[in-house]
């Protein structure tokens, strides 16, 4: 049996312990999110570009990225065959259906005099390619000056008194803050029923602002986000660290003819003089009036793309006149920082989508044996344990957060080994044996046999620590799992 068919085994022996219990509905819920997209959850501090990501994910101006009302309140994007706002109020009461409008593309909702403190969180059913992939969830900023705000996003991640509703999380940061640590290791937990770093992304968010909006920014935002991911205290709690332009990325997503239309007026210019109207935002909107741009067409440009997003597209125009509105798209996603960020999300999150939704599965019944025993619990508190200790992937993870947590050393490049094997950097085979995307089924198969021999004889040398012994047995299994799938496709 697979681990997903374990865990709803698992969970169809919970529904027949509590049937009439009141807990039906609950383990109905659970086992249906077994079927159900990944669920991403976006964290970070007060304006780190929680909303405008989430917008750049979608492809889609959905979530407004101003500092209204709703941005208070934790507000779930799923896929659905119509267009529908949910209310879910924090006292308990009925969900009730909101009305909506689309101002500039955000999804405006009427609270219809609701307070939002009184809003436990909002459902936005939205028809979208990217929400079949994985349902977003947009949270208050921490930090905010409002301690009520700030802590709907730590009952979101770090519950009191149940599992996390999110499978994984893309935490956002400008810089490095102590309360961002703080709030990483409140959902930080070496054990697999908890979520840990291999479920959790940092963003280096609004990158570009850290090169001061020059073309070279990104260059400067990357080595950056090279140096937290490498950082010990910060390895703890995320798997990685991408740097994102969320607002060029938003945008870039977004892009429409006219835009491009009056970015070519920029890109007509003389470099210096280009140069020279984009040293402030001051000199762009009120200088130059030969652009033939008015101050609306000028500042709306500035909203959508920033100083760094005109130098950059104007750039890309002036090099290459015959940029189309998609090509133009496409490059500036590439720059943004964008399209790492979703090859990473695939890599680490959607590849182990299955083993990401088990475990908040394992976490929903081990709470509810632990918080509500009855006659036949421990059954199943017994049969949950057995899965967590058995199942692979689990002891890959428990492994990977050793090795997180600095508790496993070793020589360097054995310990990066053990965690690209180990599936830390992402679970397709050609990753795991560190070899390119195009390798042939010979060359996987030859890399993932001589790996096994490896790690088999780290393992049975009577000379490898106690710890890295255990570690090493753990990448057997993973190399026998590589070979096993790959001679499988072979037949």
């Amino acid at each position: 049996m697979t681990l997903v068919e374990r865990t709803r085994a698992a969970l169809t022996r919970a529904a027949g312990v509590y049937r009439g219990s009141g807990f039906d509905e609950r383990i109905a819920e659970v086992r249906a999110r077994l079927d159900e997209p990944l669920r991403v959850a976006i964290a970070g501090r007060v304006k780190s570009g929680k909303s405008t990501l989430l917008n750049a994910l979608v492809a889609d101006r959905l979530a407004p990225t101003d500092a209204g009302e709703c941005t208070r309140i934790v507000t779930w994007y799923r896929d659905g065959h119509t267009y529908r706002v949910t209310l879910h109020p924090r006292a308990g009461g009925a969900p009730r259906q909101l009305r909506f409008t689309r101002d500039e593309g955000a999804v405006e909702v009427d609270l219809g005099g609701i307070r939002p403190e009184d809003v436990h969180s909002l459902d936005i059913t939205w028809p979208s390619q990217a929400l079949r992939r994985a349902t977003l969830i947009d949270t208050p900023g921490i930090g905010s000056l409002s301690e009520r705000v700030s802590r709907r996003a730590w009952e979101l991640i770090a519950p009191d008194d149940e599992e996390t509703p999110a499978d994984a999380v893309l935490y956002l940061m400008r810089h490095l803050h102590a309360n961002d640590l703080e709030f990483l290791h409140a959902f930080h937990d070496t054990e697999v029923s908890r979520p840990n770093p291999v479920n959790a992304i940092g963003v280096l968010s609004r990158a570009d602002e850290i090169g001061v909006g020059r073309l070279d920014a990104m260059a400067s935002a990357r080595r950056i986000a090279a140096r937290l991911a490498g950082d010990g205290n910060v390895r703890r709690v995320v798997q990685t660290v991408v740097p994102v332009a969320g607002l060029l990325a938003e945008t870039a997503a977004t892009l429409t003819e006219t835009e491009v239309r009056h970015l070519r007026a920029v890109a007509g210019l003389e470099v210096k003089p280009a140069e020279e109207l984009l040293l402030t935002a001051d000199r762009f909107v009120n200088t130059l009036p030969e652009l033939g741009l008015t101050s609306i067409e000028r500042e709306a440009l500035l909203a959508r793309f920033g100083l760094y997003g005109i130098r950059l597209a104007s750039t890309l125009l002036r090099q290459d006149g015959q940029t189309t509105a998609t090509g133009l798209a496409r490059e500036l996603t590439d720059r943004s920082g964008l399209t790492e960020l979703q090859e990473v999300l695939g890599s680490l999150f959607f590849e182990r989508r299955d083993v990401l939704k088990a475990r908040s599965a394992l976490l929903a019944l081990d709470t509810l044996t632990r918080t509500r025993p009855r006659s036949g619990s421990p059954a199943v508190a017994a049969e949950v344990e057995e899965i967590v200790a058995s199942a692979h992937p689990f002891n890959e993870l428990r492994v990977l957060a050793t090795l997180r947590a600095g508790w496993l050393g070793g020589k360097p490049a054995v310990v990066e080994e053990l965690e690209r094997v180990i599936g830390g950097t992402g679970t397709a085979p050609h990753i795991r044996l560190d070899l390119p995307p195009d390798a042939g089924a010979g060359q996987l198969r030859s890399a993932a046999s001589e790996a096994l021999v490896r790690w088999q004889r780290r393992a049975e040398n009577p000379l490898t620590v106690h710890e890295m012994a255990v570690a090493a047995r753990v990448a057997v299994r993973s190399c026998e799992g590589l070979l096993a799938d790959l001679n499988g496709r072979a037949r």
